[in-house]
């Protein structure tokens, strides 16, 4: 196979990602209300994509670099042109789902109505709140005479709104052309402390909302009141900018201090991706295109009326919960409790939490624990990304508090996250935490928790390794699993992972876990090699691998290698998946599937069969290059036979999935897995049934 033909794109597999999601909104089987909340996740996801991949492949075609090596075959400046037309092609369609979503709204008697649709009963009702909430909140800025335009951010929507007056220009008042009326150019930012979608009194058991854009709209004569216009019009506009940080290399500043300064400098990075509703008048949308300096028609997408629609993920339920999934209670973890001491408990044996299915309170509940028991003295964590008011981070205070000394490595650089990481940040060393901001030119990926308890006169560990972020409002949504242990060999190589946060030029070993940047990609191979090494013996030899996913091109042709050597491999790869499935002669023993559905598939879980003994890790990392090479991240060996079968259990009914699982496939088309005879597996259900029956089965033993 050449080159060309045995990999598939990143950014190309990563927007079949976004389609998927996109499949969940078009979906008639998923209830109403959570189609919106898909829109506006799939709406979410381009705004990252534009503001981090679109714009990396747009520096590189500016750069004048091909980007053919690092691309997997295809130049910079046509991997442009494809994502756009993709892109363009998946925002016509989402708009023609959010138009079949809001007439079968319209059936259950909820109704999005726009300014001209507004009722006399209603009118008083969007008069004061526009009075009282919007008017206050406005920026509205007249832009034909500034100096110099205005900044607009990548995260607001705006009106760009012309007024025709009603007087001649002065060039015609001059006799310098013929008569023309003269044209204002406004924009107004639309509000984000207030909900973007209004809900009206009901009336005749019919509910009514209608967007904040509208409710603008419908009072422009108020806001443009001094002006002798004869005409007045708005059309949405947004821009998404380059969200690259430019980290200062001034030794004199702190690493606080540069992401600070960098994040603040975000605002005016190049616009990557400017949207516009197709009603706009030619000469408007010109107007804005000369003052943004927008050049590239790449970066020019046509939209609907409204955009930012990633506000559809806070859509208002009404009360109607009959149009959402039934939210499944987190169900407790057996011989876990809330109540009594988690740490007796974690001595005698480890314990997996598999969040959402399982409460993410027992992580809470650790640290808590840890805060206030005297025998603790020590608590190390690692973050990455934090819940708005964090538990985890009170409790972190709360154990400083009580004398515990705390040290915390908090990745300053997770994107996105970066102020909200500063804040913490802030507060923690106020208390006397002992902050360590990563290490240059490398993030800090991995989650990790370790405390130390003083019992007969020695240090003995306790710890946490999980593969998703210590954060309370992702664990409702995010599928992760959290390792609770106090297996001492496993602790002392986390206890080496601290040490080399704060000493960074020395290189540790570690006998049971498998640290990158240093050595995940070499024992990964070594894995790979074992199970090709027992395919050739005749061996059971196979590979069961879920993560997010799977870019690395030299990971993918070790996947190549051991499938040749008949090694039979399973892929659960939710998002970007490179490898090609199913090709004669090069991966005929790997199939790939994606389950996206409602809950986001998040956990790392590789299972090796090891000739018939399995061995099985859960990680922090993908198979992604950053994660292998460019990142710290933490891969842990399962010893425990309870969770070691748990965790392939999981593996396992995931991969029975045939309601939301698609296949990965070099046409990119999203194919579902075909059902056959077999009966319907709806594999998040199913997970969440799984637990709820070993619960069940231990009770009836009791």
């Amino acid at each position: 196979m050449t080159p060309e033909n045995r990999y598939i794109d990143r950014e190309k597999s990563w927007l079949c990602f976004n389609a998927r999601v996109l499949q969940e909104a078009g979906d008639e089987n998923v209830p109403l209300l959570d189609r919106l909340r898909f829109l506006g996740i799939f709406s979410n996801n381009y705004d990252e994509f534009f503001r981090v991949r679109f714009a990396a492949v747009r520096r590189l075609s500016l750069s004048g670099i091909s980007g053919e090596k690092v691309l997997g075959g295809i130049s910079a400046e046509k991997l442009l042109k494809e994502i756009t037309e993709i892109v363009i092609k998946q925002q016509s369609e989402s708009l023609k789902i959010l138009s079949i979503i809001e007439k079968k709204l319209e059936k259950e008697n909820i109704f999005v109505i726009n300014e001209s649709e507004i009722s006399k009963e209603q009118e008083n009702f969007i008069k004061d709140f526009f009075i009282q909430r919007v008017s206050p909140a406005l920026v509205t800025i007249i832009l034909n005479d500034l100096a110099e335009f205005p900044i607009l951010k990548d995260t607001s929507g705006y009106l760009a709104v012309k007024l025709v007056m009603k007087q001649v220009s002065k060039t015609s008042i001059l006799g310098l052309g013929k008569p023309k009326q003269e044209v204002r150019y406004a924009i107004i930012e639309i509000p984000k402390t207030i909900n973007r979608f209004v809900v009206l009194p009901s009336s005749n058991e019919k509910q009514y909302i209608i967007l904040l854009d509208d409710v603008i709209r419908y009072h422009l004569s108020n806001i443009f009141n001094i002006f002798d216009y004869e005409s007045v019009s708005a059309h949405m506009i947004k821009i998404t900018r380059d969200a690259q940080l430019e980290i200062d290399s001034d030794l004199s500043k702190s690493m606080l201090e540069k992401i600070a300064t960098s994040v603040k400098d975000r605002r005016i990075g190049e616009p990557v991706r400017f949207v516009y509703d197709q009603s706009i008048g030619k000469d408007t949308l010109q107007f804005f295109i000369d003052k943004l300096h927008i050049e590239s028609t790449d970066s020019i997408i046509p939209g609907g009326r409204y955009h930012n629609r990633r506000d559809y993920m806070d859509f208002p339920n009404l009360g109607r919960y009959d149009l959402l999934y039934n939210q499944n209670t987190p169900l407790p973890v057996q011989g876990l409790s809330l109540e009594g001491s988690i740490l007796e408990k974690i001595s005698q044996r480890d314990y997996l939490i598999n969040a959402p299915y399982q409460s993410f309170s027992y992580l809470i509940k650790f640290l808590r624990e840890a805060a206030l028991d005297p025998k603790v003295t020590s608590i190390k964590i690692t973050l990455y990304r934090l819940a708005k008011n964090s538990q985890v981070i009170s409790s972190l205070i709360n154990a400083a508090k009580n004398g515990k000394k705390v040290t915390v490595q908090i990745e300053l650089q997770a994107r996105f996250d970066e102020a909200s990481n500063i804040s913490y940040s802030g507060q923690m060393q106020q208390e006397g935490i002992e902050l360590i901001f990563g290490i240059k030119g490398l993030k800090v990926h991995s989650k990790v928790c370790m405390i130390e308890r003083m019992e007969d006169g020695k240090s003995r560990r306790y710890g946490i390794i999980s593969t998703g972020n210590f954060n309370e409002a992702t664990a409702k949504v995010y599928t992760d699993v959290t390792l609770f242990t106090s297996h001492q060999q496993i602790l002392k190589d986390v206890s080496k992972i601290f040490d080399f946060f704060e000493v960074n030029y020395r290189l540790h070993r570690y006998k049971h876990l498998i640290v990158s940047p240093h050595y995940t990609r070499t024992r990964i191979y070594r894995l790979i090699d074992k199970e090709i090494m027992y395919a050739k013996l005749g061996k059971q030899a196979y590979m069961k691998l879920k993560m997010n996913s799977l870019s690395d091109f030299k990971m993918i042709d070790k996947l190549y290698e051991a499938s040749r050597a008949g090694v039979k491999i399973q892929l659960q790869v939710r998002g970007i998946c490179s490898l090609i499935p199913g090709v004669a002669g090069m991966s005929e023993n790997i199939e790939a599937i994606s389950i996206v559905d409602n809950y986001l598939e998040h956990s790392r879980i590789f299972i090796f069969a090891n000739g018939g003994d399995p061995e099985v890790f859960i990680s922090s990392a993908d198979f992604m290059t950053r994660n292998l090479d460019g990142r710290v991240e933490v891969t842990c060996p399962i010893y425990d036979e309870n969770v070691k079968n748990e965790l392939i259990d999981n593996f396992n009914v995931g991969w029975k999935g045939n309601v939301k699982a698609r296949l990965h496939s070099e046409k990119l088309d999203n194919k579902y897995r075909v059902r056959g005879n077999a009966p319907v597996f709806r594999a998040q259900l199913e997970t969440y049934n799984y637990y709820r029956d070993k619960l069940e089965v231990i009770t009836e033993k009791l």
